[in-house]
């Protein structure tokens, strides 16, 4: 089998505050709404992936963090109960996902001839953490289409910026080459905040939406430089000014997801579209979309 190929790649980010507002059956916590914006913006979002017919999604989630090597979720069927150790009061979600295991482990085989670490995730009873969970809930609440769930290895950190980042590239060479051999139709998730300057203190009614607002106003305008960036299409100037972004933002794009999804696309020069953005807990974030095919 041949000819796979990525036909689209999202900006989709993981406040659990996004599911606890959309009031899910899958979710135990109750809300009143809120994040409305940022809800109709993954509307949108859902509608165009609806349009895509993909195969398979594959998720990088900056809270899946393993300290050695790139991992991915290797059992074909997981469920349980994803809490965030921030939030439990917000996100206590019972998830079941199917995982295409032949895929992850291509993934894993191509990363490894990159010289990566990678390793297969294959606990039957592993907890899937609360970002892969909210991104794939928010692009696809019917939870029918199979998933590769990738870890961060968090890389930027750990190394220079500029050596996490060639890393994170070379996995989404891995990625692609991994998707094209499989002969189907992937979409990439990028469970990314921009701006993660946050609040501290949590109102007395989370989804009291009079409290909400950039936590930084110096965020918001990094933000806005890099989504105008985006919108036109020049990729390339948003990676050269990437290292000024993640120190004046404190961008969540640096646990490597977000140069993941780019190099795995080859940097499209086309405008991406956005679907929206908004803040949570003072954070920015985005839901964007770059289509590579019809």
């Amino acid at each position: 089998m041949a000819d796979g190929k990525i036909v689209a790649g999202f900006v989709a980010p993981h406040p659990p505050h996004l599911v606890y507002s959309d009031n899910p059956p899958q979710n135990e916590p109750r809300s009143e709404g809120g994040w409305e914006p940022l809800r109709w913006a993954y509307e949108r979002a859902r509608q165009s992936l609806e349009d895509l017919r993909p195969d398979v999604l594959l998720v990088h989630s900056p809270h899946w963090q393993t300290k050695v090597g790139h991992h991915f979720l290797g059992v074909p069927r997981l469920e349980g109960k994803s809490v965030d150790p921030i939030f439990p009061n917000l996100f206590r979600y019972n998830f079941g996902l199917n995982v295409d295991v032949d895929l992850a482990e291509a993934c894993c085989e191509e990363a490894q001839a990159e010289g990566l670490t990678t390793r297969i995730m294959r606990n039957p009873r592993f907890r899937v953490d609360y970002g892969t969970i909210t991104t794939l809930h928010m692009m696809r609440p019917q939870w029918d289409i199979p998933v590769v769930g990738i870890s961060a290895n968090n890389s930027p950190y750990y190394l220079t910026l500029d050596e996490g980042v060639d890393e994170m590239e070379r996995l989404g060479v891995a990625t692609r080459r991994a998707i094209e051999k499989s002969g189907k139709r992937a979409v990439l998730l990028c469970s990314n905040t921009f701006s993660h300057w946050h609040f501290h203190e949590e109102p007395e009614v989370p989804e009291d939406m009079s409290k909400e607002h950039p936590q930084s106003y110096e965020g918001y305008k990094w933000d806005m430089r890099m989504i105008e960036l985006m919108r036109q299409g020049k990729l390339r100037d948003v990676m050269r000014l990437f290292p000024e972004w993640v120190e004046a933002a404190f961008a969540e794009v640096k646990s490597g997801a977000f140069p993941w999804m780019l190099a795995a696309m080859d940097y499209p020069e086309i405008p991406a579209e956005l679907h929206g953005y908004g803040t949570v807990i003072g954070t920015g974030n985005a839901v964007m979309e770059w289509r590579l095919d019809a």
